[in-house]
């Protein structure tokens, strides 16, 4: 398929989008495209004419598709090119007839005729002339081009129109599909992002939670979480403004993100000066070395916070939970109370460390399983 610059509009036709998509590829035909947009014969004999007119205008012009038959300028009906060759197959033929009037050959090939106008869109003409009969699905179309003017046209020539005209629709709905789905997943991306610091939100933060706990229950792989708190921020944005606490944000969650850690790992802003890590097939003992990475990872920023009692830069405090799921046993909120529960602990002892001493098991959280990183 060619690019094309064609856009998705709500308040645009798809005959329209085919016209400018058809523009755009150098295509002839489109879904608007009627019968006038193909080509015309024009072979009209009077019913009083000899027989050996049709004869002498079929020789002379091999694409003839046939002839229309008027009387007194009156269309009654159409000698196929087909017919009329094959009626002067038979013997004595061209002596019965090229020497006679027209009428009398009519009256031997006369068929039902299919008339359209010719603003008769092609798709609609092309399904009209294959409801036709199987004997009759190679005769010309008779056009009326305008007011008592008639044309003919094969219809080969139509069915060949309407098979571009399918090609064409096919590639522009393929086209339409690829633009809608990159559009859906920028707009999934979009709400599943935190505009400020454009890591994961809390409503993917739920998504991905249920969806990694439901698989790993399956495979009986470990899943961690980090709840990771920013100590003392709200003095921060009090001292300095909430536009610098937005850089300061964006800052932490780049830290957080720049992190070692495996395909599969989400960063999640949690909340006003929260973020969260979810770890899947990640032990405790592995979240544990990541948070103490991400811990250090926002010391090494060295944000200056003149109003922190604990450093005169900012520091961070996590709390680690780890398990594997089992939906019969615990749930994913159970997780997140265990790592919320961590991180209290982890502020209670004097902030600036990750503490993982909350593994959930079954409808217990166990207290025994003490990690803590200190400063």
């Amino acid at each position: 398929m060619s690019e094309t610059k064609l856009k998705i509009a709500s308040d645009i036709s798809l005959e329209q989008l085919s016209i400018i998509y058809a523009s755009e590829n150098k295509q002839k035909f489109n879904l608007s495209s009627t019968l006038r947009d193909l080509k015309f014969k024009d072979f009209q004999v009077d019913i009083s004419q000899m027989g050996k007119v049709i004869f002498e205008q079929m020789n002379a012009d091999k694409n003839l598709p046939g002839a229309i038959v008027l009387e007194n300028n009156k269309l009654i009906g159409m000698i196929s090119r087909q017919r009329f060759l094959e009626r002067m197959s038979r013997p004595y033929s061209l002596e019965l007839f090229l020497k006679r009037p027209v009428k009398h050959l009519y009256r031997f090939v006369q068929t039902e005729m299919l008339v359209l106008p010719g603003d008769t869109l092609i798709v609609e003409a092309a399904n009209q002339s294959l409801q036709r009969p199987p004997e009759l699905i190679d005769e010309p179309i008779v056009v009326e081009v305008a007011p008592k003017t008639y044309r003919l046209i094969e219809a080969h020539q139509v069915l060949i129109a309407q098979s571009q005209i399918f090609k064409l629709t096919t590639d522009l709905l393929s086209e339409l599909y690829h633009q809608l789905n990159g559009a859906n997943q920028k707009l999934e991306r979009l709400v599943s992002l935190d505009s400020l610091t454009q890591v994961s939100n809390r409503r993917m933060f739920d998504t991905y939670l249920t969806r990694e706990w439901q698989r790993l229950e399956k495979e009986q792989g470990w899943i961690s979480l980090i709840l990771c708190d920013l100590d003392y921020f709200k003095q921060y944005n009090d001292t300095y403004g909430h536009l610098v606490g937005d850089d300061c944000l964006r800052a932490v969650a780049q830290a957080i993100q720049k992190v070692e850690k495996k395909t599969g790992d989400l960063v999640v802003r949690y909340g006003g000066e929260e973020f969260a890590l979810i770890l899947p097939n990640t032990d405790r003992h592995h979240a544990t070395k990541i948070a103490e990475n991400i811990r250090m990872a926002v010391r090494s920023l060295k944000i200056f916070h003149s109003q922190s009692p604990i450093s005169q830069y900012l520091t961070v405090t996590l709390g680690i939970a780890s398990t594997i799921p089992s939906s019969k046993k615990i749930t994913p909120a159970n997780l997140i109370v265990a790592a919320d529960q961590a991180l209290y602990q982890a502020k209670k002892a004097g902030r600036d460390r990750a503490i993982c001493n909350s593994v959930v098991f079954g409808d217990f959280i166990v207290q025994n399983a003490n990690i803590a990183v200190d400063s």
